[in-house]
């Protein structure tokens, strides 16, 4: 790699000093409270690139001392008059004496070494702290998606990802007595239970993680951290990932209760639809009975109407004929005539009469006459003189026994003659009767 590229690379990538001294308070309630062990505390830095952390170890009262491997990163350093020296990090531990160290850091270096070189480390670092130190590694978060496919591998040094899982059992594994997983530099607004998208489970994990291990030491020396220990920091995978899981079964608990309900408004509609499609046959079927019924009404208009046309015709005529006749009336030629016509209607009358009375006379002189043989005898030469009677004396011997009872003669409406013929038939008949 040539000269000054990585610092540079640095410069770009990993953000200005200020940032960085920034987000390295957050160890502070780890390494704070260990003033206690030493005056002052020393630590050393391994991998101490452009020097942040000693600067902030270094106003918090540390004695501190960095090494690297890079002399552009130390010329930083160097220019801030902070303690490195250009060197190997696992050497510089090895020349150090047991139990002579409050704090051992390694920032952004554990992915840079093969695995066994980082378990000497541990092991080393393990050796020169005191009872109670702190052993702090810092590295980048396989957890956080895109960290792990794209943004690790950005930085051409990198070996591989340390998953957080393994980085803690080499720490369990080389014998110190505690460790906590402490992720970082996620973003503020993802903590607490605010919303989380898809995007936020694939970059939203804290893109860093460091495992903080202390070594073993009595009850004293562990309590000034006990805090620290206790408190939970970042984000892990499965934090936001559950959280968008229950995101989700909320809005499915929602699009649920919406479609239950969008089927209840449905069943509802098809309800209305079918009660209106209903009514809509009933409408049709009565109106199609009003079109049938005002068709009769208009035939029977057309008929009364042709009615009242022909009354009124009717009624023309009749006041006509009305007219005609009180004309008539009032003629002079109908009173001049009055008398002549009561007279031609009184013998026409008479006349009638007349021939009713005779013709029942007759006819009973007739049924007399088939019920008494030896008077049939004597009268017959004197009914043959007469043709009127010998036509009605031969209808009855025609009639014979089928004719109709003798009906009583209404004499006071015959003539004189008629009346005479009667008697005559009357005594004859009598006379026979008594023989």
């Amino acid at each position: 790699m040539s000269a000054g590229f990585y610092r540079a690379f640095e410069d770009r990538y990993r953000g200005s000093r200020e940032l960085i001294k920034q987000r390295l308070r957050a160890y502070e309630p780890f390494f704070a409270p260990l003033r206690t062990l030493q005056e002052p505390p020393a630590a050393l830095d391994l991998g101490c690139g452009r020097g942040e952390w000693l600067e902030l170890l270094g106003e918090q009262g540390f004695r501190a001392h960095g090494v690297d491997l890079d002399d552009g990163m130390l010329a930083a350093c160097r220019e801030r008059g902070l303690d490195v020296e250009l060197g190997d990090a696992v050497a510089c531990l090895r020349a150090l004496p047991d139990n002579s160290l409050a704090v051992v850091s390694a920032f952004h270096l554990v992915e840079h070494i093969p695995f066994e070189l980082l378990q000497t480390l541990v092991a080393e670092a393990r050796r020169v702290l005191l009872p109670g130190g702190l052993l702090i590694m810092e590295t980048p978060n396989p957890e956080n998606l895109v960290v792990g496919a794209s943004s690790f591998y950005l930085d051409p040094t990198h070996l591989r990802p340390i998953p957080p899982q393994l980085l803690a059992f080499v720490t369990e594994f080389g014998g110190f007595g505690r460790h906590k997983v402490v992720r970082l530099q996620e973003e503020a607004g993802l903590r607490g239970d605010t919303p989380v998208a898809l995007i936020n489970v694939l970059d939203g994990v804290s893109p860093d993680y460091a495992v903080v291990a202390q070594k073993r030491a009595e009850a004293a020396g562990l309590a000034p951290v006990e805090t620290a220990f206790g408190a939970g920091y970042g984000l892990a995978l499965g934090q936001l990932a559950q959280r968008f899981e229950q995101r989700l079964e909320g809005r499915d608990d929602a699009l649920r209760a919406a479609l239950a309900e969008l089927e209840k408004h449905t069943i509802d509609s098809k309800l209305r639809l079918a009660g209106a499609e209903s009514g809509l046959e009933g409408v049709t079927r009565l109106s199609q009975a009003n079109a049938a019924r005002s068709e009769e009404l208009a035939h029977a208009l057309a008929d009364l109407s042709n009615r009242v046309h022909a009354t009124e015709v009717a009624q023309q005529q009749a006041e006509e004929a009305r007219r005609q006749i009180a004309a008539l009336l009032a003629s002079s030629s109908w009173r001049i005539t009055a008398p002549w016509r009561m007279v031609g209607g009184w013998a026409h009358r008479g006349r009638a009469a007349l021939r009713a009375r005779a013709k029942a006379a007759l006819l009973g002189a007739a049924r007399a006459l088939q019920r008494a043989p030896r008077l049939k005898r004597l009268l017959r030469p004197v009914l043959l003189r007469i043709p009127g009677v010998t036509r009605v004396y031969q209808a009855s011997i025609a009639a014979g026994q089928a004719m109709p009872p003798e009906p009583q003669a209404p004499l006071g409406d015959m003539s004189p003659r008629a009346l005479r013929v009667y008697r005559d038939l009357q005594s004859a008949l009598e006379k026979t009767r008594k023989h």
